[in-house]
């Protein structure tokens, strides 16, 4: 039997020390529109195509069943890490407004395929990359 197609990455999650902290940091750095805005969890609409899901750390480790089904505990905790797409053109763009917010780069690095990653951390220690086309294919 074939596998059944993949069609994206819908769904990133990250755990805050601060919900709210947390949740302005994405909000104000990005100004990614809210689509859930709760104690428990902030969802954000990315690009249109994806979510970034902050929860509250420790608030989610049972499970919750409702009218819908069940939705498994999970949690995380240590130094996460995820990537958003950008132009290779917006790179110094995102250099300045990292700069105006006074959020340092922890890291740069050039891929043999010609793109770019720029890294830094969130309030909770996540590791943010921004990354140019030809990291991968």
């Amino acid at each position: 039997m074939p596998i059944p197609p993949i069609e994206g990455l819908l769904e990133t999650s990250l755990y805050a020390a601060d919900i709210g902290r947390t949740a302005a940091f994405y909000r104000d750095l990005f100004g990614f529109r809210t689509l859930v805005d709760s104690p428990r969890l902030v969802a954000f609409e990315v690009a249109g195509r994806s979510v970034l899901l902050v929860f509250q750390r420790g608030a989610t480790e049972d499970d919750v069943a409702d009218s819908g089904g069940t939705i498994p505990g999970h949690d995380g905790v240590g130094r996460l890490h995820f990537a958003l797409s950008i132009a290779s053109d917006d790179l110094d763009a995102w250099r300045k407004r990292l700069g105006e917010r006074a959020i340092p780069l922890a890291g740069e690095h050039r891929w043999p395929r010609g793109g770019v990653s720029l890294y830094f951390r969130d309030p909770d220690g996540a590791l943010v990359e921004l990354a140019s086309p030809g990291l991968w294919w």
